[in-house]
Order: C-alpha cells, then structure tokens, then sequence
C-alpha cells in the first residue's frame, strides 16, 4: 500500500469483478444496438477502458474533458468544456462514464449537454456514487460502488496529478491534502 494512503477502500480484485458485472449489464441493455461509451477525463480513463474490454456488442468510444470555473477546492457548478466529443451523436445511444458522482454538478451539466444533442438516449455509468454530497438530482443507471464521502485516490482518481496509477481505491491520508 502507497504510504500516503490510509487505507484501501476498493481492491484490484474487488474493482476487477464489479466492473466485469456492470460490463454485462450494459451489454444486455443496449444488445442490438452499439452504445457509445462518453468517457470523463481524466479520472474515468482506467474504469472507462477496463469496462469496455468486457462488453460484448459493438460499441464506439470517445473522451469528454471538463473544468470548473474558478480555483475554489469545491466544484461551483460553472463548467466549461475542454475537449468535446469528436463525433456526431445525433440517433446515438450515449453512455457517460464517469469515476465518481458526487455533487452532480458536473455530470448535470454533461447529461444536458449530450441530451441538446440529439442522441436516442443517454445513461450514466459511474465507479463511484457518493450520494451524501448531492446538490442537483442526479442518477446513474448504472452504478460500481456506493461509497463514504472521504476523499478517494486511484483506479485513476488523483489528488494533484498523483496516485492515478493505483491499481485499487484507497482513502487518502488527510495530512496530505490539508
């Protein structure tokens, strides 16, 4: 274990299996259709191409990246667009994948983006859901993990641009983030 992390929340195995059994899920879901899979950079990049490895059906992938507005620790709300989606998604199933789905705010402004557009539907797959920190009604159809509001690392989530790369989700040490 990372010494900057005070525990594992999450384990490889534990990550491992219940992205395998939201992959099913999805793939009986959209069966006969090719969903597009809407990634949130960066945290969602690992989650995002370990889950599609496990659908079974046709399906296309592309990357969304957002940034709040301001240089508060919390998000505000005001969300301006990074790098959009590459393609059209007019007629397109759209499945958000999201690392984790906290106050929603975020993910609000995401699904009424995508929504202006068009597709034929859009859900929302998320690692995380941690639902104590809501602001706006926001749900996911699909849903890894229901966890405690602590702050979380790894499996692609950073704090500072480190700890992406553990392979489990781990509650990070508070002396490093205060």
């Amino acid at each position: 274990m990372h010494p900057d992390i005070e525990r594992i929340l999450l384990s490889e195995e534990t990550l491992a299996a219940r992205v395998r059994a939201l992959a099913e899920e999805i793939s009986v879901d959209f069966a006969g259709r090719r969903p597009l899979f809407v990634g949130v950079l960066k945290g969602a990049f690992i989650f995002l191409g370990d889950l599609v490895r496990h659908v079974t059906l046709p399906c296309g992938i592309d990357f969304l990246a957002v940034s709040s507005y301001g240089r508060q620790a919390v998000t505000a709300g005001a969300v301006r667009i990074v790098k959009d989606v590459d393609g059209d998604i007019r007629g397109r199933d759209v499945v958000i994948v999201e690392d984790i789905l906290d106050s929603g705010l975020t993910l609000s402004y995401i699904i009424s983006l995508m929504n202006a557009r068009k597709p034929a539907s859009v859900s929302v797959c998320t690692l995380m859901d941690k639902p104590d920190r809501r602001k706006v009604p926001v749900e996911a159809r699909y849903t890894g993990f229901c966890v405690p509001d602590e702050f979380v690392v790894g499996y692609g989530l950073d704090y500072a641009n480190r700890f992406r790369n553990l392979p489990y989700v781990g509650v990070l040490k508070r002396a490093v983030y205060l």
